[in-house]
């Protein structure tokens, strides 16, 4: 199960060999943790097997696997993945009772793409999984506006339990985002492990709060996503299965969810969302980057607040006697004057002129 450097869908499907002397393998950043190669390193011994040549393949010195501060680059850990695979014939790289011979996971994708929205693609994905491997559970567990893709450990892989978990977590992932062509951002990432000494990595891998020592491993994001229709058909699925470890979740600029829960924060919590630094905030991403976003999506933060604004104001105006300051904070601006300034703007009239008439 690779795991590049930010989440990846089709991390155990076909991807083409990276030759040991390819000059881009130690490009960018070194993000990923070695832990993550010593365990598959574990899956060659258990079988009685050398990992040199996939270390080779992916320029890694074994000697540098007992380093725990040591860290591989993305493509380093698209090629030393490819090469356990192929060599194990195992998808799952010995972390399951049982090993996924090659081409697996690709079933396990082609059989979700026929589904009319994500969550039944995600269902159907977990409930095949489960008659691959019985060592793990996976589900779709929705609570309000939460989803969540919960893995419950039905056996203790030992010391490859990591990487069963963060693989398999970060694989789905990535997969619903291809699924949807969307950015998911994840609310929460759980683990039913202690913090592992590269507890840092974590933000890389799942750009999300972790937890630690969990019951199950999981991870949480808007349940508004499972209702988006697939975007992908049988073409995209085979031009995926060509090349998909490079494929992150992160590539996707597009949140075709980003609008509507823009919308609602500004609606539900107006007096926490003045500025685009705190509204960000609550988006758990950077003002820069929900600017960008928005913009991609057609929209603008401003033309958002003055919609959601004049909503909220217009129903109070006309549902309610209320002075017209507290309809201006009720409507989420600092002061009476700034509202009447905007709500002429907005309608050509003063709030008391639009109320009366």
């Amino acid at each position: 199960m690779a795991v590049a450097n930010r989440a990846t869908p089709g991390a155990r499907w076909h991807t083409p060999p990276v030759p040991i002397d390819h000059p881009d393998l130690l490009q960018g950043p070194a993000l990923t943790p070695m832990a993550l190669i010593k365990a598959m390193a574990l899956a060659y011994r258990a079988r009685g097997m050398d990992p040199s040549h996939a270390l080779a393949q992916a320029q890694i010195p074994p000697a540098r696997l007992n380093d725990p501060r040591a860290r591989i680059t993305a493509a380093q850990m698209e090629a030393v993945s490819y090469a356990a695979m192929r060599e194990l014939d195992d998808e799952a790289l010995g972390c399951f009772e049982r090993a996924l011979p090659w081409g697996s996971y690709g079933l396990l994708a082609r059989a979700s793409l026929s589904a009319p929205t994500l969550g039944v693609a995600l269902k159907r994905w977990c409930r095949h999984h489960g008659l691959l491997a019985n060592a793990i559970a996976l589900g779709v567990e929705t609570s309000g506006e939460r989803a969540e893709i919960v893995l419950r450990l039905r056996r203790d892989p030992g010391p490859l339990t990591e990487l069963c978990v963060v693989s398999v977590l970060r694989n789905i992932h990535g997969l619903a985002a291809w699924f949807v062509d969307s950015r998911i951002p994840l609310l929460e990432a759980r683990f039913p492990y202690a913090p592992p000494t590269h507890v840092e990595a974590y933000p890389v891998l799942f750009d999300a709060p972790a937890r630690f020592d969990a019951d199950e491993g999981a991870i949480a994001f808007d349940a508004r996503y499972l209702a988006l229709p697939l975007r992908r058909d049988e073409t995209a699925m085979t031009q995926l299965l060509q090349r998909a470890l490079p494929l992150t979740v992160r590539s996707y600029r597009r949140d075709r969810l980003l609008v509507q829960r823009v919308r609602q924060l500004l609606a539900s919590q107006p007096l926490d969302t003045h500025n685009a630094d705190d509204l960000a905030a609550l988006l758990h991403t950077s003002a820069r980057t929900l600017h960008r976003q928005l913009k991609e999506e057609g929209a603008s933060l401003q033309a958002l607040k003055d919609e959601v604004r004049r909503e909220r104001a217009s129903q109070w105006l006309l549902r309610t006697d209320r002075p017209i300051k507290q309809v201006a904070e009720a409507a989420g601006f600092r002061n009476e004057k700034s509202f009447i300034r905007a709500f002429r703007a907005w309608t050509g009239q003063s709030p008391g002129e639009w109320r009366r008439r």
